[in-house]
This record gives structure tokens, sequence and C-alpha cells, in this order.
């Protein structure tokens, strides 16, 4: 028999999920591929509104990422479920809203899946991962920034767990 190893699943969630969160998605999901993971971890994303159910991510995004050899077009918006907090081992918020909003869908004892993303880069300084979509086109560069330095923190606790 082979070996069993332990299929660890992060949720990204942003509020819309066009933005921010399927970034995440997409940028760490290339993380994991690099390192030779993707067996073991799998990567999702959600919103905790239901605006934009089905749509792919924010154009700008899309283009923001592909500079950086991330594709985003096959991601799809979906909506966080109660149910996700049973589902997935990491469920990382964008912002205090995100975070305050999910915490209200979270059954008892699994609060302590949910945690700010930005969490995994201290070194930063900052807390949330701003909503880039009322802005200018540089609010995508911030955001991809942020996200990368933050998929790297992530990714160093997940190999600790593998």
């Amino acid at each position: 028999m082979g070996e069993v190893h332990e299929v660890l699943k992060v949720l990204f969630v942003c509020m819309g999920n066009i933005c921010r969160s399927p970034t995440a998605h997409g940028v760490f999901r290339d993380l994991v591929e690099r390192e030779g993971l993707h067996d073991h971890v799998y990567v999702d994303s959600a919103g905790t509104h239901a605006y934009h159910v089905s749509e792919p991510p924010d154009t700008r995004a899309q283009q923001a990422a592909l500079k950086r050899d991330v594709d985003l077009g096959d991601l799809r918006a979906r909506k966080a479920i109660e149910a996700d907090f049973v589902e997935f081992d990491y469920i990382l918020a964008m912002d205090e809203s995100n975070y305050s909003d999910l915490l209200a869908i979270a059954p008892a004892g699994h609060e302590d899946k949910l945690t700010l993303f930005l969490d995994y880069a201290p070194h930063l300084g900052v807390k949330e991962v701003p909503d880039p979509y009322y802005g200018g086109n540089n609010g995508f560069e911030r955001v991809l920034d942020l996200i990368e330095a933050a998929s790297e923190g992530l990714l160093n606790d997940l190999k600790g767990r593998l």
C-alpha cells in the first residue's frame, strides 16, 4: 500500500470573489504547483456576498495577474457557506469586514480555522488586503505584492503540517 498523505484545504475569501480572493487563489495555486505540492494542497476562493456568483475574476485582476504569469481565467465566483468551515483547514479573510462576516457563519468549534490572510506576512506591517475594485490599476499591483508575500508565509506554515 502506498503512503497516505493528508490534503490540506485552503480557502481565500473577500467580499465579491472577483478581485482579491481569486488573485490569492491563483497566486497560491501556482506556488503550490511550483513546490510540487499539488497532490497535498487544495486551493479555492469564495466571497462573503453573492454579488458575482459564477462570474470570472475582474478583468483588471486577471490582467495584473497575467503580467506575473498567473492565469485566473478558469476561476468563477461563489459565495462562502457554513459548510466551508467543515471542509477547509484554512479560511483566509482579506480584511476585517470579511473576517467578521465569516465568523458570523462559522459553526461552533471551527472558528480557529479563520484568520486574516496577511497574518502570514507580519513583516509587511499591514493587516488587510485593500479592495482594488474602485481604485486605479496600481491597486491591483499592490494587492498582488501583498498576496505574494503572504502566500510565502502560508506555504511555510502548510509545509509544517504536511
